[in-house]
């Protein structure tokens, strides 16, 4: 039940950019707990490669004092990687393309961010 919850609203985030390409709710320790990816995406890869992300951007905005860790943008040739802590121990890993309006994806990742924190 709480899995088809967590899908919807994946759903409901991909469907408001034709830019976002694929979303996960991700624990932080890496364990994919609900996704919409496309098949040539392995989902375990993503949730280690999420884990392992964040731990070094918390260990990063640390000690850098910078407080405490909001988002981790990761920017490529083909397009962005975000992540958005979804609760304390939940993130959303949004994949998309390299035209994306990162204003929107980041307001869109926002609300999607607080539906799959109040459903965990």
């Amino acid at each position: 039940m709480r899995e088809e919850m967590l899908k919807s609203v994946l759903s409901e985030l991909n469907g408001t950019s034709a830019d976002i390409e694929a979303s996960a709710a991700i624990s932080t320790d890496g364990l994919v707990i609900a996704s919409l990816l496309p098949s040539d995406m392995d989902e375990d890869r993503i949730g280690a490669m999420a884990a392992a992300m964040l731990s070094l951007g918390e260990r990063t905005s640390h000690e850098l004092a910078r407080g405490s860790l909001e988002q981790v943008l990761i920017k490529g040739n083909h397009g962005y990687v975000l992540m958005t802590h979804a609760g304390p121990d939940t993130v959303i890993c949004v994949v998309t393309k390299p035209s994306a309006k990162l204003g929107l994806v980041f307001l869109d990742t926002k609300r999607a961010a607080e539906s799959i924190k109040s459903i965990i």
